[in-house]
């Protein structure tokens, strides 16, 4: 049995007398009755938050995924040559600067999502950005490409660090996953959509005097538009705010939370000492080299998979190429979910992270070495299965392994406002058609060096800290402190077992 797993039965073996010592813990409601009819509620409960929280967000963020990458769809649908852009030097620049402005004010929007609460701020980020995606269908040169890319960039950033770091106020740490997975799962069934969506939307070319790539714009930013003013009644708050729990409920969601070593449902006042705590915190900084080894190739393949199949050799036309992306994204869904479910079952995240970046490393192998347009195809699927399910995996890691409310807000922030900062890299190594050996090897270094390579180490690294702990060599961190003092420890106290 791993660290994790005899961690997770202690806590599920917690009786009354352990449970009392636990700092805020509010009163049993279901106290009166007995082990079977209490896990009854529970699962009951869990039930409830996955219909009422879940199924929204991942419109939300199909959306979101859908608007920043549809770029790839309009280029094929002939963009470049209608706004004479110089290729592939300022169609590259008009993707590298989503990635500045989305990066720089990323580390941001978790603090304001906790301060303005998720009601108010994911509904207006929507509505912002879903405004900027149907701008893009009015430009006219690349300097207006350029605005309209910089306030896209800008209006998504707090969207995804937002959902991840919300979910993760909600649900206990071997819950977590799974649901991350299917939240996240959602950008591959954008990349399946939005090639059968682009396909359809193309048809409209010369309606109204717009051409086809720009009603794909105009509609997919309609579409968030609708959707972000929609949110206002749809997204929900914390545990402590939220309209739809009852007062039982809301103590039954945060006994779940503290039972778990987890602070996620306290009210906190922003202090800069918690973003110290997270800037010395090691396991944010090897994160950020984890997340950035799958992110930076999750955004390479979305945003140019449409001109790799282009460039196959099979003679593909505008409509064929963006059709023949769909069943990648479908098959990288699919294994996204299966490993959410494998990780929360066995907590073994580094594992599943170090397994499934082999199967990337080898489709962009394929990618690479060969010249046979059946073989690459192939590669673009194990390419897609090996990126897509690190993203999430690795972001349901460190909000396991990251206690507090606001530091876990700014440690997520960083790590995947680093990894998207990456999305510059992305943009600018696939130039060279139609074998882009560059683009390829590229991104195979990543996923080797940093996301295989970082994955081993944080999972040795958090294995010996979990071994120090069990055997009390962090017990001095304890001695002569309050329950309070305690809590405030958040993953540095010696009863935290680290999820590997």
């Amino acid at each position: 049995m791993s660290d994790a797993e005899k961690h997770s039965t202690s806590h599920d073996s917690q009786d009354e007398n352990h449970v009392g010592a636990i700092d805020g813990l509010p009163p049993d409601p279901d106290a009166h009755l007995s082990q079977e009819e209490k896990d009854k509620i529970d699962r009951k409960l869990v039930w409830k938050l996955d219909w009422i929280l879940i199924p929204w967000l991942c419109i939300l963020y199909l959306l979101a995924f859908l608007d920043r990458t549809n770029i790839g769809n309009a280029k094929v649908a002939n963009l470049p040559q209608d706004l004479h852009l110089k290729l592939p030097e300022q169609y590259n620049e008009t993707l590298t600067i989503f990635f500045i402005s989305y990066s720089l004010f990323e580390p941001l929007t978790n603090v304001l999502l906790k301060r303005m609460r998720p009601s108010v701020f994911i509904p207006i980020i929507m509505v912002l950005w879903g405004a900027s995606m149907t701008g893009m269908g009015f430009v006219y040169n690349y300097s207006g490409l350029m605005a309209a890319r910089w306030f896209l960039g800008l209006t998504e950033a707090g969207l995804f660090p937002g959902v991840n770091y919300y979910l993760s106020c909600w649900y206990k740490r071997s819950e977590f996953g799974i649901r991350a997975a299917i939240f996240f799962s959602a950008a591959a069934v954008s990349g399946s959509f939005g090639g059968l969506l682009a396909a359809a939307i193309e048809m409209m070319d010369g309606i109204g005097g717009r051409p086809g790539w720009a009603w794909i714009f105009i509609l997919e930013g309609l579409l968030t538009v609708i959707f972000g003013f929609a949110s206002f009644w749809m997204v929900h708050d914390f545990p402590d705010e939220a309209r739809f729990l009852s007062d039982a409920d809301r103590a039954r969601v945060v006994r779940r939370l503290k039972l778990d070593q987890q602070s996620s449902a306290e009210h906190e006042e922003w202090k800069t000492s918690y973003l110290i705590a997270g800037l010395k915190d090691w396991k944010m900084w090897l994160g950020m080299v984890i997340y950035m080894g799958c992110d930076m190739p999750l955004y390479a393949f979305s945003l140019f998979l449409p001109s790799i199949i282009q460039e196959l050799g099979w003679g593909t036309n505008v409509v064929r190429a963006q059709l023949l992306s769909v069943p990648p994204y479908a098959a990288a869904a699919v294994l996204t979910v299966v490993i959410g479910f494998i990780a929360d079952r066995t907590r073994q995240r580094g594992l599943c992270n170090i397994i499934v970046s082999l199967i990337g490393v080898a489709g962009f192998s394929m990618l690479l070495g060969s010249t046979d347009p059946r073989v690459k195809y192939a590669g673009t699927f194990l390419g897609a299965l090996g990126i897509y399910p690190c993203i999430s995996n690795t972001i349901s890691w460190m909000a396991n392994n990251i206690e507090g409310v606001y530091k876990r807000g700014v440690v997520l922030g960083f790590v995947i406002g680093w990894g998207n900062l990456n999305g510059i890299v992305s943009s600018n190594i696939y130039f060279s058609p139609p074998r882009y050996l560059e683009g390829h090897g590229v991104i195979v270094a990543y996923m080797t060096l940093f996301l295989f390579g970082g994955s081993l180490l944080m999972t040795t690294l958090l294995r010996i800290e979990n071994r120090k702990r069990r055997l009390g060599k962090r017990d001095y961190r304890i001695e002569g402190k309050s329950a309070k003092e305690i809590e405030a420890l958040g993953d540095a106290k010696p009863d935290f077992f680290y999820t590997v």
